[in-house]
C-alpha cells in the first residue's frame, strides 16, 4: 500500500510538533506539511492531492469543520479537539476518527491504522472482503463478517448486531443490501438481513442462526433461502 499523503492543521504549535513526532514513528504515512493558518491549508488542499487531513476543530476565524467543507477534493479526515461536543457537528462529514486532547501515541496510531484500512477499502471495494466499514457514532467503524449476527431495518436506519456491539447506521436496508450482497448477505424478511454462512437451520417460518438466535422469514423472501 502506498503512503498516505497527509497534512495537519492546528493553531497550537505544541500540538503540531506532537503530530510531527507521532507521524515520524509510524509507517504508511507521509506528513507533507503542517499549518497553523487554516486558510493556507485550504489553498494547498485545493491544489494538491492529499489523502489524509489531521485537523483541529477549535481554531480562530475558521473552524476545522468549516475548513473541511471548503475543500474541493475532500480527503479522509481525523478530527482533533479538546471538546467532545463537536462530534455531533462532524457526523455529516466522512470522519475516520475523533481524537480528544491530550492524545496518546497509542490512540493516534489506532486512528492512523483505521485511516489506512479505510483508504485501502475504498480503493478495493469491488473485491471480496472479510469485513465491512460504515459510519456510526460519528466515526468510521470496521467489523469482520464473522462477527455480524444480523442487520435489522428501521426505516431510514439499520441496526448492525455484532458479537461485541450494536451499531445504528443512517442507511436504508435496500441500499445496504445492494452494496454488500456479494459478501453473502441475504434478505429473509423486510426487516432482516443475515449472512448465509451463519445459518444453522431453517424451516418455512424461521431461520435459526449458529449463535442460537431465531429470526422470522417473510413470505416474499422464502426463495432467497432456497437459492442459497
Amino acid at each position: 500500500m502506498k503512503e498516505l499523503q497527509t497534512i495537519a492543521v492546528d493553531d497550537e504549535y505544541p500540538a503540531l510538533e506532537l503530530i510531527k513526532t507521532y507521524c515520524a514513528n509510524l509507517k504508511g504515512i507521509n506528513l507533507l506539511e503542517t499549518f497553523s493558518n487554516p486558510e493556507n491549508a485550504i489553498l494547498l488542499l485545493n491544489k494538491n492531492e492529499v489523502d489524509l487531513l489531521i485537523l483541529d476543530i477549535n481554531m480562530p476565524n475558521i473552524s476545522g469543520i468549516e475548513l473541511l467543507k471548503k475543500t474541493k477534493k475532500r480527503p479522509l479526515c481525523i478530527f482533533i479537539t479538546a471538546e467532545e461536543q463537536h462530534a455531533a457537528k462532524a457526523f455529516e462529514l466522512d470522519v475516520i476518527d475523533y481524537l480528544i486532547k491530550p492524545i496518546s501515541f497509542e490512540r493516534f496510531e489506532k486512528a492512523i491504522t483505521k485511516a489506512k484500512e479505510y483508504y485501502l477499502f475504498k480503493q478495493t471495494k469491488d473485491t471480496v472482503e472479510d469485513f465491512i466499514m460504515f459510519k456510526s457514532d460519528y466515526i468510521i467503524n470496521k467489523i469482520k463478517l464473522n462477527d455480524i449476527y444480523w442487520v435489522e431495518g428501521f426505516g431510514e436506519y439499520i441496526k448492525i448486531v455484532s458479537r461485541y456491539k450494536k451499531h445504528m447506521v443512517l442507511e436504508r436496508m435496500t441500499k445496504f443490501e445492494e452494496l454488500h450482497r456479494h459478501l453473502g448477505f441475504i434478505r429473509i424478511h423486510k426487516s432482516y438481513l443475515i449472512i448465509k454462512e451463519h445459518i444453522a437451520s431453517f424451516n418455512s417460518r424461521t431461520v435459526l442462526l449458529k449463535n442460537g438466535k431465531e429470526l422470522p422469514i417473510g413470505r416474499t423472501y422464502k426463495n432467497n433461502l432456497k437459492l442459497n
